[in-house]
């Protein structure tokens, strides 16, 4: 588990989202991928990514790869 604080661009103030065991080791409730993260900031950013996608050796690539989900629970 990590922690991270966003302030401003549509972000809910004062709120806390997930948890973890007592050591901060494993993630135990609300489990954000790293792909979920990326998807979330690209949103907040007014960026869809699944539209946002490049091009390299012949194959379409995404920065959130071929998953990600917008986690809509820390918008305002």
């Amino acid at each position: 588990g990590f922690t991270m604080w966003m302030a401003g661009g549509g972000v809910k103030p004062s709120f806390s989202y997930g948890a973890t065991d007592e050591f901060g080791y494993y993630a135990t409730e609300d489990k954000v991928h790293v792909h979920d993260l990326h998807a979330t900031l690209l949103a907040l950013l007014g960026i869809d990514h699944e539209k946002l996608t490049y091009r390299d050796a012949g194959r379409d690539f995404r920065l959130t790869d071929v998953s990600g989900r917008v986690v809509k629970e820390i918008f305002s």
